[in-house]
Order: structure tokens, then C-alpha cells, then sequence
């Protein structure tokens, strides 16, 4: 929907080396006059925002819109405690908000509904790692009072071992902190980490530095990284583009070209179908038509017949929405 000449550059770029050389042919190839990079959290850190900001498109600072890894939430406690307060809890519907951080915008959009879910979640692993450290203490309790119990007798250190595995799996160290040099089984739940990480439920935070953009307008540049992240996926998975037992350049491109155009025709079928309210996804679509099948049949080496299956009404109503 841009302007020609007015083109965003959208890319998840896995290292900042690579940026140079791949705007470099973008700018030698396409009359750009202006690229935007919009990359997840995997590319932000604060080496990596001073590389970025010394790239130059047309003897300008490169613009960027970078999403903030979770593990880097902390840093903004102070700063966004007042808007999680007195907007984030009262809202039903995303609110986003922004911020200045560093000389950059920091835009946040909160999402009620999964900061609920995230929250529940969370909850629920936390009940389940303390219930089972209830059961190993009342365990630990029962020996040191002589009852026996089946199967190998359990140790303070096991017992420890054991929910030091269960947290990191859960991914709850930083709450749920199991004391590793104590000589007895003792565990403590992290009341400030717990509310830190109530208080970045449902959060998404952005760095940028393009000016005009809202902080709507910002939001939605990057969640349309999700479509290309879609299409790369799709292209790995369904449409299997690797591995390519080719060796001549010209049927490379050919096998390339026929994915393309699969993902191609595989995007059109998405958006038709969400068009018409459909729940099923192309891949299920696919599966559904995939049933029908026309059989030819010789009878007495003279005579052939042909016939297509009947079309269930869920087959015509796919049809129908192609």
C-alpha cells in the first residue's frame, strides 16, 4: 500500500553483518529511496542498536523498528509501572502506549487477553512445582521419622536436584528459586520477580526511531513480520522447498520458482478463506479436497467408464470459497 519509490524494507536478520550488504543490493537494484528494517528481539541488543544506527541509506541513519527481548523487560520496570497501573489493568481490548527511552520511541502494546492467559499459565506451573516439593518434603519428613516408602530412599540434595530441573524446564528460575547451597531441601518463590513478570504479561515492546509512524502504525509493522515468518515456514514445511537435489543453476531457479508460486497459491487460499469465515487452514482444505478422485475403468477391453466421487457438502462449500 506504499507509494512507488517509497518502499519499506521489512527482514528478520539473524546477524547485524549481513544488513549492509543485503540493503546495499536492495538500494542498487530497486529505486528505494527509503528502507525501514523491522526485525524481532533476536536482533536487539544494546552492541547491536549502536551497529544498527551506523548504517547509512542515502547518507541518512537507518530506521528501525526492533522488538525487545522478554529477558531485557526488566530494564523498563520504572518506566512503564505507572502505565501497567492505570491503564494495562483496566483495559479489556489491546492499549499501547509510548515512551522515550535512550533517545528512542519505546511503543508498548498490551494485550488483556494474553496477559490473562500468560498469568494462568504461569500460576498453574508454579501450584504444580510446589505441590510436588510438598510431596517430596512430607517424603524427606516421613524417613527422618522412620516410615518407609517404596523405591529408592530420597536425599535432600535429589530432592533439590529434582525441582532445579523442574523450574529451569518451566522456564521459572527467576521466580521459583531453589537454594543450591543450602545442605537441606529449601525453595522460596520470588514475590518482587513474580510481580515483574505480572506486570509484562501480555506485552509487546518495540524500539524505534521512525518519527511519523503512530504508535498504531508501528505495532502493525511489525506484527507484519509474522506474515513473512508465516510464508518461510510454510515454504520449509508444507511446500518443502529444501532439501534440492539439482545441480545445473537454471533448475535451481525452476524449483525455486515452482515454490514460489505454491506459496503464492497457498497465500490466496488463506485469504479466501478467512474472507468467507472459514476455520480450516489451506493445509486442511488441501486434505479435504485431496478425497475426491476419478476413476477410469475398461470393461471387456471395449468399453470404458468414467466417473467422479460425490462431492460432500464440506467439499462444495470449500469450492465455493476458493
Amino acid at each position: 500500500g506504499l507509494p512507488i519509490h517509497h518502499e519499506v524494507f521489512a527482514g528478520n536478520a539473524a546477524e547485524t553483518h549481513t544488513l549492509v550488504p543485503t540493503i546495499t543490493k536492495v538500494l542498487a537494484r530497486y529505486p528505494v529511496r527509503r528502507v525501514v528494517l523491522v526485525a524481532d528481539c533476536g536482533l536487539l541488543s544494546l552492541d547491536n542498536l549502536e551497529a544498527i544506527q551506523s548504517i547509512k541509506v542515502h547518507d541518512q541513519p537507518l530506521e528501525f523498528i526492533l522488538a525487545v527481548a522478554a529477558r531485557r523487560y526488566s530494564d523498563f520496570d520504572e518506566l512503564l509501572a505507572s502505565f501497567h497501573d492505570d491503564t494495562c489493568l483496566k483495559a479489556s481490548t489491546e492499549v499501547i502506549g509510548e515512551f522515550k527511552w535512550q533517545g528512542h520511541r519505546l511503543i508498548v502494546a498490551h494485550r488483556p487477553d494474553f496477559a490473562a492467559e500468560m498469568g494462568a499459565r504461569r500460576d498453574k506451573h508454579i501450584a504444580e512445582l510446589e505441590q510436588d516439593a510438598a510431596r517430596w518434603v512430607d517424603r524427606l519428613d516421613g524417613q527422618d521419622g522412620g516410615r518407609r516408602h517404596k523405591g529408592r530412599k530420597l536425599s535432600d540434595s535429589g530432592a533439590r536436584a529434582r525441582l532445579y530441573q523442574a523450574v529451569c524446564e518451566a522456564k521459572l528460575a527467576s521466580i521459583v528459586r531453589v537454594d543450591l547451597k543450602s545442605d537441606l531441601f529449601t525453595y522460596d518463590i520470588d514475590a518482587r520477580a513474580l510481580t515483574r513478570a505480572r506486570m509484562m504479561d501480555g506485552k509487546l515492546i518495540l524500539v524505534t526511531n521512525v518519527p511519523e509512524l503512530t504508535p498504531i502504525d508501528v505495532v502493525k509493522r511489525y506484527k507484519s513480520l509474522a506474515d513473512i515468518e508465516r510464508g518461510f515456514r510454510v515454504l520449509k514445511s508444507e511446500i518443502e522447498i529444501g532439501p534440492v537435489f539439482h545441480r545445473l543453476p537454471n533448475r535451481i531457479r525452476a524449483h525455486a520458482m515452482i515454490c514460489f508460486l505454491a506459496l503464492v497459491l497457498y497465500r490466496v487460499m488463506r485469504m479466501r478463506l478467512k474472507a468467507r469465515d472459514k476455520a480450516c487452514s489451506p493445509e486442511r482444505a488441501l486434505e479435504i479436497v485431496r478425497r475426491i478422485q476419478f476413476h477410469q475403468v475398461v470393461l471387456h477391453r471395449r468399453q470404458s467408464a468414467t466417473g467422479l466421487s460425490t462431492l460432500t457438502p464440506e467439499q462444495k462449500e470449500l469450492f465455493d470459497a476458493l
